[in-house]
């Protein structure tokens, strides 16, 4: 992986843990998150005119690329509201990122990418970090504590998030290798907010959209240049660099949430989890050294 692709996705994990803060801290997380995407999408949408050169003519192939990415995604951030609801930033944060477990398997199988022998070790200590994040303490009797936590219906959708996620940058690593990673981007975030919109039109969400922007709307506008800078850096990143790398690297974001959930909002078991994140640090640069 080379050094600007490297930086592109640590900036994006960045980026990417300080708008799940703000959902975190929200009422309603998915109304909140429909917020965040008309924020990103209307400002995304006015830059495009100080943009030289015309917008490349998508073809049928992107399109469906796109609508395919867009829905899993949508999904992604469903079930990461869902997860948000009753468990702890430095906990559930990580479980939503397990995507890095799958993430290798399809690139290979799919695409033929190709691993070192580094590499492969760091998205092992990855993996054993995300794992042991759901420990309260180090120790042989805690090792079983993450398959107890699957009771836990937040642990499960965030699980489930992970999951949904690799086949999304599966659809985004085709999307940004055949068409300008700016404009599918911009397309990506057209076709989430749409989704969004036709869930949110539902009579469970009545009145929850004006009480959302009334409570929080310093946030949705603080989160539109957030998300639209955690969207485009992964993006430029993942077109230079090999998926199987990209996505892992991009875990580092569980590190930064972690320490948010540990530091500012006073969450539970913070050695163990600050290990953890440690151990996904460690795995991010044997990926780059990979």
């Amino acid at each position: 992986m080379s050094n600007l692709a490297f930086f592109l996705i640590i900036t994006s994990s960045v980026m990417h843990a300080l708008w799940n803060l703000l959902v975190k801290q929200s009422r309603q997380k998915t109304v909140f998150i429909w917020w965040m995407f008309v924020s990103s999408g209307l400002l995304f949408t006015l830059c495009l005119p100080f943009i030289p050169g015309p917008i490349p003519v998508p073809d049928r192939q992107i399109i469906l690329i796109c609508a395919g990415g867009g829905a899993c995604f949508v999904l992604y951030h469903l079930l990461t509201g869902r997860a948000y609801r009753s468990g702890d930033l430095s906990l559930t944060y990580p479980l939503c990122q397990t995507s890095m477990v799958y993430v290798p398997i399809w690139g290979g199988l799919l695409i033929g990418e190709r691993l070192t022998p580094i590499g492969v070790s760091g998205i092992a200590l990855v993996v054993l970090g995300a794992y042991t994040v759901q420990m309260q303490r180090l120790g042989l009797g805690e090792i079983l504590r993450p398959f107890r936590n699957l009771k836990d219906g937040s642990v499960r959708a965030a699980l489930a998030a992970g999951f949904v996620y690799s086949f999304g940058a599966m659809l985004d690593k085709a999307g940004v290798q055949r068409y300008s990673p700016l404009y599918f981007t911009w397309m990506m975030v057209i076709v989430m907010l749409l989704l969004m919109t036709a869930n949110l039109l539902r009579t469970r969400y009545r009145g929850q959209v004006a009480a959302e922007w009334r409570e929080n709307w310093r946030k949705i506008l603080l989160s539109g240049p957030i998300m639209m800078a955690s969207f485009l850096t992964f993006r430029y990143g993942l077109k230079l660099a090999p998926m199987s790398y990209a996505v892992p690297v991009r875990q580092v974001s569980i590190l930064v949430g972690v320490l948010i959930g540990v530091i500012f909002l006073g969450e539970s078991f913070g050695r163990v989890r600050l290990a953890s994140a440690a151990l996904i640090l460690a795995g991010a640069f044997l990926i780059r050294l990979g």
